[in-house]
């Protein structure tokens, strides 16, 4: 099926998006999540306290922060930035294992099965599993799923683009990280897309330093999106990350003139989504969870966290 661009006032006219398949809510329609079922994690393993508190309060868990007071930031040098650095390693390893699973015919639920007992062996706990009651261990994301697509029976098709978003918690701290990988032979279309997504990315990195205004990362994103004829999804931000899964400051990914400046002891994550067209709004499937583009047209994001030191800023998640 090829997506097109139907939004009277694009630049891009009537361009194709290309050729892949559209991710359309299965039907019958089926309000919420209560009916997919989670993976068990092995009583052992420390789970975020948002798991403990929807579920069994007997489950050990390492006190996670109950809120997002305070500026976020971690003490350089402390045990705590040596805790923070092995979860976003071991979120990397994990998305490096996920990315050898990608293949056609493979199914999104079956890459979560094998991302869930990849984490748990490592005894970690899978962050997104139970936060607001996200039924799966990781979020997969298909073509014109912008984020939050839940893992399915949906085989992977040649020519599709899969983003998968790991977060793990282990000793305490979250590491969160995520990528978009080809299936098969995708279209040069796609391919450009994933490639802008991955250099907008590093736009927004590269700005990164003490004292540096965090409206500076939108800008640096949105004016490349720009050059390559992209628009950046504004649903979706970055965020500080630690103890807490999600906290201040939050990382906008388009321009904007919000507050606030990047200080030493800051994590982040900063993970555009990059559209093809020039309409970025998106629309949530009956799911609650699974956000779509409103026009069908292909969607790509990639993540980092990033780690604002006294003389710079580190990706703490990358190789």
């Amino acid at each position: 099926m090829r997506g097109e661009d139907d939004d009277s006032n694009s630049d891009l006219g009537a361009d194709f998006f290309g050729t892949y398949s559209v991710i359309l809510p299965p039907e019958p329609f089926v309000l919420g999540i209560s009916h997919i079922s989670q993976r068990p994690v092995p009583k052992h393993i420390p789970r975020p306290s948002y798991v403990t508190r929807s579920t069994d309060e007997r489950q050990p868990t390492l006190g996670e922060a109950s809120d997002g007071d305070g500026d976020g930031r971690i003490r350089l040098g402390s045990s705590g930035e040596r805790r923070l650095r092995q979860a976003a390693r071991l979120a990397r390893d994990v998305l490096e294992y996920a990315g050898t699973l990608v293949k056609v015919g493979s199914t999104t639920d079956a890459l979560d099965a094998a991302i869930h007992e990849y984490i748990v062996t490592r005894s970690a706990y899978p962050s997104p599993l139970g936060y607001s009651g996200f039924p799966k261990a990781c979020c997969t994301s298909v073509n014109n799923v912008i984020v939050h697509g839940i893992p399915d029976d949906r085989l992977l098709e040649n020519g599709d683009i899969v983003n998968i978003d790991i977060t793990v918690y282990l000793n305490g701290y979250h590491g969160d990280t995520s990528r978009t990988f080809l299936v098969g032979d995708v279209d040069d279309a796609g391919r450009d897309l994933v490639t802008a997504t991955n250099d907008a990315l590093e736009a927004g990195i590269a700005v990164c330093g003490p004292g540096q205004p965090l409206k500076f990362i939108g800008k640096a994103i949105h004016d490349l999106a720009d050059q390559r004829g992209y628009s950046v999804s504004s649903q979706f931000t970055g965020h500080g990350i630690g103890e807490l899964f999600h906290r201040s400051p939050w990382i906008l990914h388009h321009r904007n003139e919000e507050p606030g400046v990047m200080l030493p002891g800051h994590c982040f994550t900063i993970e555009p989504c990059l559209i093809q067209g020039s309409n970025p709004r998106g629309w949530i499937f009956p799911d609650g969870w699974t956000a779509s583009t409103e026009n069908c047209a292909r969607s790509a994001q990639k993540e980092h966290m990033v780690l604002i030191t006294d003389h710079g800023a580190e990706v703490i998640t990358r190789d």
